[in-house]
């Protein structure tokens, strides 16, 4: 037994190389060198501020896994002197420094650009003893995948967990074996050449078995895909397959390069449309969806054989990358391959040593060395940083056999690039952080109405994109599930100012005013992704007006003209001022307060209506079963008549005695004003138990079921395509559905009352308002008063919003432009202030469901890899079209009045709760339960 364990820990391949990389000077001009001359140091982007780096001093920690690394220190220390000057070129304590170092400099070759990366693992496999072919077993494109013991399918995506000892063997690999690095091949068979040449020509490799390791490497590459398609379709080879080439150079052009970057004017599409690839027959179509545009391929050949009596192994790095028929699973060009065969009986140690080289290629910061190496040492150095920021788990904690599953958010790597900062030192991002937050669209320009010339400038070139962008299904849904949210709060609010202004002001109303303004807003707003709407302080200042005029016998409506226009005048001055510039100074504890109070206002009014509903359809909650049969409620006089009641029995002609009263049902009893008696009877008319637990019923379910079909994106039913479509569209479906199963259950819930005809609601007033009417003149002066605090108001509930909107977590790229905004608000209010309608600012709940529901991801994450935020589908015409259809719905009353109430109240509660995520301020909130 210690015989084996002494034998596995044997270093594979013998010391002594030389550590330089040998480069196929016939096929490249480019020479790796390691003397930073004066203009890479010019060039390099990491700048050490008052930070001393040591010089000619090498870290004693460094080298505590090997002890015969100190003869190459000493050579690269003679190699980096400078003879003409005596000066020596910077060294690094830590690999750390040297992988920043060497990612820090601008390298104008296109060839050296980092890519995405495949990593596809194959492995010899034999038959009556003798290797056959390579066979796929792993592949990599963020995290591993196997193919599981039978060979029939793949595994699930796991973080790859590796052997330390094997780390420290790939090391060794990439010390002493051979390194070449932009060797310039077409084929398969050119890179055999070429690394069988330069293995003999450094004595890795004897003479005598070139052919027998070129033979192995040109054997046929099996992949797991190719399994599945032999079982759906026989394998015919056509006459014009016999002679194809093994590699085609041109397409280059369709997958090797580099996707042209998306302009900005063009809206995102999540990666959906992004790769125009043309995958050939017999490729996993599914799978080349998921790998970006311009990917390149890294290929780990490992295998043990029966010629070889030490291990010999290769890395090598094309340039350019070349496209390699056969060698890999999916059509992309190759540009990193590793090369690892050795003598019979350690298969296994061969298999993790390509694990762990898959691995690293995977690592972020290894990667771009891995593009960026000039030489042997810069690939050490790759190594070694990836050494210092591995985990190890000592064996008799854990379970090796056990499968990490994929983190839902993996951290940044970006501190890894980065020189550490001195204490009290802001790092670079931080700087850029500050500056992001005063853009341009807030600064002030000293000159009158400047700010809105630069709105105007900076959002005009981007309107025939905010067309164009809307075409997508993501859009339409937006729209539905916008439509039914925008039209329960407009109604119910005109429904309040109908009580609180004695029908002056109403539900016909505020859907006329919500309809005009929202349009407006949407084609002419600098940020089109706001949703105007009623709010609160709003209705506040309604009633507060209304009570004042009554209670000084002044003309509500008129008075009320006169307080809007003055405001519109205020809101102008603010913005040919550059008022909006001071939103700047508006902190994220102001905006997230702001908005996490909204939120919970929305919550809280949803479970108020639903309470509501039990006064309106009370319950008996004292009741004896075994009496049901003996519960009565019946229509009676009322026990005090008063003069409205009088009033209304002179109208229709009838007195107390000439009513039938046992024989009203319960409407009628409640136009005569009739009373309730029995047991089966409330305060407010009989008990009707079923319609509010029923109520409940529909107001939880929807809530439930939105939230879970919201959520179904990352299910594992159903093709992709299905669940991101189920996805946006979840809260329509959940009205439909319940719409549906309140319908097939006939419970008579209450429902959406929508007015069915187009006139105001109050018969002494039309559709245009006089500043002065019934009032004195000096009303109109006097108006400046309140239109202060009704401008404080607007100002502030507007450009709140939007700068929750604009925010750069949402990664907006067109801009805003909060003058702008502002002015069609301002103009809106004078309108609506003319024509008698409510007055109407940015929603803040509502807002922030439209860019919730117009959020992008992209569409080729890795497996295992949670789908990227790419930002929000900024355009115009979905707020255009939700106005629209809320102007039309007059015309709609006959199908929006199968909608119940409760659903509306779920969708309510829906709506606060989603935009309650992702704010800070409530998940600090929520750190007070946890102990």
């Amino acid at each position: 037994m210690a015989e084996e364990e002494h034998e596995h820990m044997v270093p594979l391949l013998p010391t002594g190389q030389s550590e330089e990389a040998l480069v196929d000077h016939g096929k490249t001009n480019f020479a790796p060198h390691t003397n930073y001359e004066k203009e890479e140091l010019e060039s390099h982007r990491a700048v050490y501020v008052g930070v001393h780096v040591p010089l000619g001093r090498e870290s004693k920690r460094r080298h505590r896994h090997r002890d015969r690394g100190h003869k190459h220190h000493r050579k690269r220390k003679e190699r980096d002197s400078d003879p003409e000057t005596g000066r020596e070129s910077p060294t690094y304590d830590t690999p750390s420094q040297r992988v920043q170092f060497i990612l820090g400099t601008e390298d104008d070759d296109v060839e050296h650009v980092p890519h995405d990366l495949f990593t596809e693992l194959d492995e010899l496999s034999f038959r009556d003893g003798r290797p056959t072919e390579w066979k796929e077993t792993a592949r990599w494109l963020k995290f591993e995948e196997d193919v599981e013991d039978g060979g029939e399918r793949w595994s699930k995506p796991y973080v790859a967990t590796l052997s330390l000892h094997s780390l420290f063997e790939l090391r060794s690999c990439i010390l002493n074996g051979t390194v070449m690095l932009d060797m310039r091949a077409n084929s398969i068979e050119d890179i055999a050449d070429m690394l069988i040449d330069s293995m003999v020509a450094s004595g890795q490799l004897d003479e005598s078995l070139r052919g027998k390791v070129r033979e192995a490497m040109l054997k046929r590459h099996h992949h797991q895909n190719e399994r599945k398609l032999s079982n759906r379709i026989p394998l015919v080879r056509s006459i014009a397959d016999i002679g194809k080439k093994h590699s085609d150079p041109h397409l280059l052009e369709c997958n090797g390069g580099m996707a042209p970057a998306p302009s900005i004017g063009s809206n995102l599409d999540g990666g959906k449309g992004g790769d125009r690839r043309t995958t050939k027959p017999g490729v996993d179509s599914n799978f080349m969806k998921k790998i970006p545009p311009g990917a390149e391929a890294s290929n780990v050949l490992v295998g043990e054989v029966d010629f070889l009596e030490r291990p010999i192994n290769a890395f090598v790095r094309l340039s350019p990358a070349v496209l390699i028929t056969g060698l890999t699973e999916v059509p992309v060009p190759t540009r990193f391959l590793f090369l690892l065969l050795g003598p019979r009986g350690k298969g296994s140690q061969y298999h993790e040593i390509g694990r762990s080289m898959a691995t690293l290629m995977t690592d972020e910061i290894f990667h771009d060395v891995a593009y960026k190496a000039k030489d042997r040492t810069d690939l050490l150095s790759g190594i070694d940083e990836f050494l210092d920021q591995v985990t190890v788990l000592p064996p008799g904690e854990w379970d090796p056999t056990i499968r990490i599953e994929p983190p839902k958010n993996v951290p940044s790597q970006t501190k890894r690039k980065r020189p550490p900062q001195p204490n009290g030192t802001a790092s670079p991002s931080e700087h850029k952080e500050e500056a992001h937050q005063i853009g341009p669209e807030l600064q002030r320009t000293g000159r009158i109405f400047g700010g809105l010339v630069m709105d105007v400038k900076r959002k005009l070139p981007f309107y025939w994109s905010d067309v164009r962008d809307a075409f997508n299904l993501q859009c339409l849904a937006s729209i539905l599930f916008l439509y039914c949210a925008c039209m329960s709060p407009v109604i119910t609010f005109g429904g309040l100012l109908g009580e609180a202004t004695k029908g002056n002001i109403s539900a016909i109303e505020s859907l006329f005013g919500a309809s005009l303004t929202g349009m407006a807003y949407s084609l002419f707003a600098g940020q089109p992704l706001t949703i105007l709407g009623s709010t609160g302080p709003v209705l506040v200042f309604e009633k507060i007006l209304f009570k004042f005029c009554k209670d000084y016998g002044l003309s509500y409506l008129s008075l009320r003209t006169s307080i809007g226009l003055w405001t519109a005048f205020l809101c102008l001055v603010l913005v040919a001022t550059d008022a909006s510039s001071l939103v700047c100074y508006i902190t994220r504890f102001t905006e997230e307060a702001f908005a996490a109070l909204i939120c919970i206002i929305f919550i809280y009014e949803a479970l108020e209506k639903l309470f509501d509903l039990g006064e309106k359809f009370p319950v008996n909650k004292h009741s004896i079963l075994d009496n049901i049969t003996l519960t009565t409620c019946q229509c009676a006089p009322p026990a005090e008549v008063t003069n409205e009641t009088l009033h209304i029995w002179n109208q229709t002609g009838h007195t107390s005695d000439s009513i039938p009263w046992s024989s009203l049902n319960v409407s009628m009893c409640k136009v005569f004003h009739g009373g309730f008696e029995g047991s089966a009877c409330g305060h407010h008319g009989p008990y009707i138990p079923d319609v509010l637990f029923w109520s409940v019923i529909l107001f939880f379910s929807t809530f439930f079921l939105s939230s879970f079909l919201k959520q179904f994106k990352t299910e594992r039913y159903f093709p992709t395509k299905v669940r991101s479509t189920i996805s946006d569209f979840a809260v329509f479906l959940t009205i439909m559905i319940m719409v549906l199963v309140d319908y097939l259950m006939g419970i008579p819930s209450p429902k959406l009352n929508v007015p069915d005809r187009f006139e105001p609601t109050s018969k002494n007033r039309g559709w245009l308002m006089d500043p002065v009417g019934e009032n004195p003149w000096w009303t109109i002066p006097i108006a400046v008063l309140p239109a202060l605090l009704c401008t404080i108001l607007i100002f502030m509930d507007q450009q709140i919003t939007a700068v929750i909107i604009n925010r750069k977590e949402h990664k907006l790229k067109k801009g805003c432009g909060y003058h702008l905004d502002l002015l069609i608000v301002a103009v809106m209010l004078g309108v609506c202030s003319i024509m008698g309608l409510p007055w109407f600012v940015a929603a803040t709940v509502l807002s922030i469901s439209h860019v919730n529901s117009l959020k992008v991801e992209s569409g080729c994450s890795a497996p295992g890899e949670q789908p990227k935020f790419l930002g929000i589908r900024e355009q115009r015409v979905t707020g255009l079209l939700i106005f629209t259809l809320m102007g039309l719905s007059v015309f709609m009353t006959s199908a929006l009045k199968f909608i119940p109430m409760p659903v509306l109240y779920g969708v309510f509660l829906y709506m606060g709760v989603s935009s309650l995520k992702g704010i800070q301020f409530f998940d600090r909130i929520k750190l007070f339960g946890m102990p």
